[in-house]
């Protein structure tokens, strides 16, 4: 295994992450990337509920994902809170036709009812995650794997195959898609809405993606092999020396390396 970065060269590469953060962390990163959903909307329970579908297919080429995350909004009449919270079973022919990915109309009917039911249940998207976050706290359990349990609690005759589409942290899966979510909902800037403020943004994990994980290998902040919950531990615990009150802006630096080639 690769040594990692001493804590001196860690703080010396600060000032060029922190540039690249600057660099990469603009309004001009909107137009290309799924958070575009969620800043299409005035509405917080529209904002909330777009950008879940946007994150939880946030699979593949970002061309692809928003194409297919607009048809899936389309089908909602862009209107994914009044939808969702009036959804029938007899509604189920308007998801006809529908793929990304593995993501099949069945995978997005049960997420709809799932959906429905925390709305009726908590209110709001963001009253559910912060009971997951307490459940979490209260347990010594990670949010996510909360997050996974506690969606799908509903209907126990969900596929197997849905399921799949939630990643589980205590299954040491990375986890990627819903901190990415959080980082969306969480923190605040030109780019994330801060929308959400049931968890600190000092507690968001990176949301690790092949490219961000190559290069944080590349610069050492990264030395397990695997793209798995321990390399995000790993690696958001090296970024919390950076910045321990909002580990997650490296995200977009990390990402600029990878993706936009600075």
């Amino acid at each position: 295994m690769p040594r990692p970065i001493s804590k001196k060269k860690l703080l010396e590469l600060k000032p060029t992450l922190d540039e690249l953060v600057a660099k990469v962390e603009t309004p001009s990163f909107i137009d290309d990337d799924p958070i575009q959903f969620m800043h299409a909307y005035p509405d917080k329970r529209d904002m909330e509920l777009a950008g879940f579908f946007a994150a939880i297919m946030a699979w593949g080429r970002r061309d692809i994902v928003i194409s297919k995350v607009d048809d899936l909004l389309s089908r909602m009449n862009y209107q994914p809170y009044h939808f969702i919270l009036n959804f029938d079973d007899e509604q189920l022919g308007i998801l006809d036709g529908f793929k990304h990915r593995t993501f099949k109309p069945v995978d997005i009917f049960w997420f709809i009812k799932c959906l429905q039911a925390i709305l009726k249940k908590h209110q709001s998207f963001e009253a559910f995650w912060a009971h997951c976050y307490q459940i979490g706290t209260q347990t010594d359990r990670e949010l996510i794997a909360v997050f996974k349990e506690q969606f799908f609690q509903f209907y126990p005759q969900i596929p197997s195959r849905s399921y799949k589409h939630i990643s589980n942290s205590e299954k040491n899966s990375s986890c990627k898609r819903l901190y990415m979510y959080l980082r969306w909902c969480i923190r605040n800037g030109p780019v994330d809405l801060g929308i959400m403020n049931f968890m600190d943004k000092s507690e968001l994990m990176i949301p690790l993606d092949v490219h961000v994980a190559r290069h944080a290998r590349e610069l050492k902040l990264l030395t397990r092999k695997q793209n798995d919950w321990k390399a995000v531990e790993e690696l958001t615990n090296r970024l919390r020396i950076l910045d321990p009150n909002d580990p997650a802006k490296y995200d977009f630096a990390l990402f600029g390396l990878g993706v936009l080639n600075l």
